[in-house]
């Protein structure tokens, strides 16, 4: 029931990171971005462009924290048999307490064919530090 008088905005401290079926316990953070190919010009006279979108990208980045040599096992599988993983990638979003959920119920967004992209950090020492989270950044080639 949404609140007579005052709203619920989304908690986004409540939901889950689910990757290929598994809930990542360590989860911290996830964000999943449509980044569309927009084709933008003007015709003689016009004040302002005309657009379109041509096309799209997903993009995204987990923060984990190291609790599983998950990552270092995906790139061994990667060195030994010369495969891209592939991943699939979920962000669930289920505060029942916001007015989102009363109205529309949980919000998934599952990322298909993900491939983890730029830096993936093996390991990290620092005197002046005190856990180690790892950002995993990845782009994706559809959502379902």
């Amino acid at each position: 029931m949404v609140n007579e008088h005052n709203t619920s905005p989304i908690n986004i401290r409540k939901g889950k990171v689910i990757l290929d079926g598994v809930e990542i316990m360590d989860g911290v953070s996830c964000t999943i971005n449509f980044i569309p190919d927009v084709w933008s010009a003007r015709q003689l006279d016009d004040k302002t462009p005309s657009r379109r979108w041509l096309g799209y990208d997903i993009t995204g980045n987990f923060t984990r924290r190291r609790s599983t040599p998950w990552l270092k096992e995906k790139i061994k599988e990667y060195i030994r048999t010369g495969r891209t993983p592939e991943l699939t990638i979920q962000g669930y979003m289920d505060d029942n307490g916001s007015d989102f959920y009363a109205e529309h119920g949980a919000d998934l967004v599952t990322c298909v064919g993900a491939v983890l992209t730029g830096d993936l950090p093996l390991t990290r020492l620092d005197s002046n530090g005190d856990i180690v989270d790892d950002v995993i950044n990845f782009g994706a080639k559809d959502i379902v």
